[in-house]
């Protein structure tokens, strides 16, 4: 019977949780929007946990945003070690997920082309 979730979820799991409370609790800069972790992905070996971050209120100011917490890194790993027992902790890279801001921009499409038809938008076509 195969499981349901892997080693490598259950730590990325864990690590996502840990680094959204670090962050919020340990991160004293100003560069930092509203940050939210919308996921973790591990390597196999776990060498290296890419950590993607959407961005809340200041999308414009993406890049420095992921600038800071890519030189917070190591000091985010420190904390991390210290937090949960994991024999290799893995080196963090920080990603800007652009989903929601994606997703914002085609709900917007959709209501337009809704408008355009004059159909309401919960109307079947």
């Amino acid at each position: 019977m195969p499981r349901d979730f892997s080693r490598i979820d259950r730590v990325a799991d864990t690590l996502q949780k840990e680094l959204a409370y670090l962050i919020q609790q340990e991160m004293q800069d100003a560069n930092l929007g509203i940050v939210t972790l919308t996921q973790v992905r591990v390597s196999k070996d776990f060498s290296l946990a890419k950590v993607f971050v959407s961005i809340l209120f200041k999308e414009n100011e993406a890049k420095k945003t992921i600038q800071t917490l890519n030189k917070a890194a190591g000091f985010l790993r420190g904390l991390l070690a210290k937090r949960v027992r994991l024999r290799r902790m893995p080196a963090l890279v920080f990603v800007y997920d652009e989903t929601t801001v994606k997703a914002h921009r085609l709900h917007k499409l959709i209501d337009t082309a809704h408008k355009e038809d004059d159909l309401p938008p919960d109307e079947p076509t």
